[in-house]
């Protein structure tokens, strides 16, 4: 864009940080010292009042061909940095007319940093993230903002970051929402006693601090119910999870519930419940909506999933991305704070579903979790019982 368009969008949002905002460059590299010149940072207008981007609420957006860096985190944790986000975020990218580059970084800060110096060279106007962990995501950022390139927080809030905008889903409801479904487990409804284990996520992910923010938030309040052990699992490893779980188990062999984080790592306790003759027995959390996930619900060895729709996200990142990349504020409705720094970071949050046996099928007549493999073989029947379309 010009400087003389450019300066009229600033003027006129009341954007104070704009890549290239008071810079000579047009190409928004901001070789000066100062806020104005030094980089993309958060539009002041993006905490403006709101529902989201302006596509979300049924406006159209032209990218006009901007090149946008996208770096998803890995291919283990879960299924939907492999196939469910991917595909959405391509077909957003699309529809608001950008070149997207979707990378994923497979586990390694040091690949996402040279993934993202590589789009950053390659001249991308916005840059969006799912970090590893918020001392490489933040570097990553800063230099970005040296460039006059924008950031994004996809899922994960980068601490210590300066992000332009963080889109996820409301992980502190995500936690209450994992809280809340466990009491009504079957397992555990209307037991005057309930003995419990936390199993959390990476301690390196800001989002498994505010799962479980959320969960504790809801189970200490419990009448009867007593933590026994709460452990974080590094990387969000399955196979951690599955030693670390057997340990618990072997301490407290007559638990009544596992509060475990995500469908990965409740696979891993499932496992370790059968060897005891428990699957079934024991309530089990999850989230992810993962394939394996909606087996075991319909197994009954897992009470339920959460279920994060990737549209829910992905469509308005890239309608952020594609605004951004051309010198409009993005309309957000809420901020969170930046517990590092302090800082208030404009946000787009969606809001989870809590998926059990009773409404199984959504994820997969939403396309999210794939028919084809969650229900072969013997789970062909049970998913017709469900509502499978």
């Amino acid at each position: 864009m010009r400087k003389g368009a450019l300066s009229t969008v600033c003027a006129a949002a009341g954007i104070i940080a704009l890549a290239g905002c008071g810079s000579s460059s047009s190409g928004g590299s901001g070789g000066g010292s100062s806020a104005g010149a030094g980089g993309a940072s958060t539009p002041a207008a993006a905490a403006s009042s709101g529902g989201g981007s302006s596509a979300a609420s049924g406006g159209k957006i032209d990218g006009k061909g901007a090149k946008v860096g996208i770096i998803l985190p890995d291919r283990q944790s879960s299924n939907r940095w492999i196939s469910s986000d991917p595909e959405a975020l391509k077909a957003r990218c699309e529809a608001d007319n950008l070149k997207c580059d979707i990378q994923n970084a497979n586990n390694s800060a040091q690949q996402m940093t040279t993934i993202a110096t590589k789009m950053m060279n390659d001249g991308v106007k916005v840059l969006a993230l799912v970090n590893l962990d918020s001392a490489s995501a933040a570097q990553i950022e800063k230099t970005a903002k040296s460039k006059g390139i924008y950031t994004i927080d996809y899922d994960r809030l980068t601490l210590g970051g300066s992000a332009s905008l963080y889109v996820s889903f409301d992980n502190v409801k995500v936690g209450e929402l994992q809280g809340q479904t466990l009491t009504q487990c079957s397992q555990v409804k209307g037991k005057s006693a309930v003995q419990y284990v936390d199993l959390n996520g990476s301690q390196t992910d800001n989002n498994a601090t505010l799962f479980k923010q959320g969960y504790d938030s809801v189970l200490k309040k419990q009448t009867g119910w007593k933590k026994l052990s709460d452990q974080s699992v590094p990387d969000w490893d399955n196979q951690k999870a599955g030693i670390i779980f057997t340990s618990m188990l072997q301490k407290s062999p007559k638990l009544n519930a596992v509060m475990v984080a995500n469908d990965g790592m409740a696979g891993s306790v499932v496992t370790a419940l059968k060897k005891q003759g428990l699957d079934g027995k024991v309530a089990v959390s999850g989230q992810d909506a993962t394939v394996e996930g909606l087996q075991r619900i319909m197994d009954g060895t897992q009470c339920f999933t959460i279920y994060k729709p990737s549209k829910k996200e992905a469509f308005p990142a890239i309608d952020a991305a594609a605004q951004l990349a051309n010198g409009q504020a993005p309309k957000t409705a809420q901020k969170i704070k930046d517990t590092k720094t302090g800082r208030m970071v404009p946000a787009i949050l969606a809001t989870p579903i809590a998926i059990t046996k009773a409404n199984v099928a959504e994820p997969i007549n939403d396309g999210y979790t794939p028919k084809k493999t969650t229900c072969k073989g013997a789970y062909a029947a049970k998913c017709t019982a469900a509502g499978v379309k």
